[in-house]
């Protein structure tokens, strides 16, 4: 079990009473070192912000009218949250915040199970199962999937995230029900979009999360053309897997840079478009120079910086040639490393 930089009795020597929550519980119990602290009590924005200057410290509006105020500790940033419930409006980021009397029915608000645990002292606070959840390698929504993606559909893209970075299963009816409500991310802003998928391309199995958005059609919505791939023949000698087969070797192929795994996710995006039936194969000439230019489409879609954009076309545009970064990954997941 990992044991965090920070501990519990630390904050509550300030702020009591109070409940370490979220990711670092859930970081611990499965061995990691927590990256984030948050935690949680009964206490209002005014009442921390008080304690923690009592105590010496400086206090951070992080967040108050939200409910959250953060403090240093350990050189590291906690964030101290009032019990509360939050629902997003279609295509906001700031949420619509109700503060709610314990931590059960904080607990109640969040996302996935593995999420929703809560510890005080030596006690786990665990209504909805998320230790035996952790145990079973299962991403599961708290109580009910359809409600919770309804309170905020970024949640959907959670779920793959999580499966990517922890390499654990979507329980079937958290699955199920994004696949019916997957309409309901263009609701979410382009850039929550992109805080999740670059987290999930930058994990060391980015093909689970990128299967399930793909099975679940989020995938659809968010990068149409990147859709196209799935279950796509190439029907040609040169290659031995469905065309999202193999973009997902060469995702997994290359370092864990978010520049390339983009270019690596996005290197064959033209090739549906570009494709000629010959009688005993098809080719896909030029697909590298329209790649880049739907690179561009897609790039201020997702509302990219320009350097990411332009380095992103870039790697596309020359993903053919000998000395491109994608080359050998590219190569390898042709024939699974085999050459004619």
């Amino acid at each position: 079990m990992g044991e965090p930089t920070i501990q519990l009795s630390d904050i509550e020597a300030i702020v009591s009473p109070v409940y370490q929550v979220g990711g670092s519980v859930r970081d611990v119990l499965i061995g990691l070192e927590p990256k984030d602290y948050d935690y949680a009590t009964p206490l209002s924005p005014d009442e921390v912000e008080t304690a923690i200057k009592a105590a010496g410290k400086r206090a951070y509006n992080i967040g108050k009218k939200f409910g959250t105020m953060g403090m240093r500790m350990n050189g590291q940033m906690v964030e101290i949250t009032t019990f509360r419930h939050d629902t997003y409006e279609s295509g906001n980021r700031k949420p619509q915040v109700e503060f709610v009397p314990d931590i059960t029915a904080d607990l109640s608000r969040r996302d996935f199970t593995i999420n929703a645990i809560a510890k005080r002292g030596e006690r786990y606070i665990d209504p909805w199962g998320g230790r035996l959840d952790l145990l079973e390698r299962v991403i599961k929504a708290v109580d009910n999937p359809k409600a919770r993606y309804k309170e905020d559909p970024l949640r959907m893209l959670r779920a793959g995230r999580f499966a990517s970075q922890l390499d654990f299963t979507v329980e079937s009816n958290t699955e199920a029900q994004a696949g019916k409500a997957a309409h309901k991310i263009l609701e979410v802003s382009r850039e929550r979009w992109m805080i999740e998928l670059d987290k999930l391309l930058l994990t060391e199995r980015p093909s689970v999360g990128l299967q399930f958005l793909a099975r679940t059609r989020l995938l659809n919505f968010m990068i149409p053309e990147l859709s196209l791939q799935v279950g796509y023949d190439q029907n040609s000698p040169y290659h031995e897997f469905a065309l999202w087969e193999h973009t997902l070797k060469v995702v997994e192929g290359v370092p864990a840079d978010i520049t390339l795994r983009w270019a690596a996710l996005l290197h064959d995006i033209g090739k549906p478009f570009v494709r000629l039936d010959k009688p005993d194969r098809s080719t896909y000439v030029k697909h590298d120079l329209l790649g880049a230019e739907l690179v561009e489409r897609i790039a201020r879609q997702l509302k990219w910086s320009n350097d990411r954009r332009e380095a992103v076309k870039e790697l596309v545009l020359w993903h053919m040639q000998p000395n491109s970064p994608l080359r050998e990954a590219d190569m390898a997941a042709h024939l699974g490393g085999r050459t004619l």
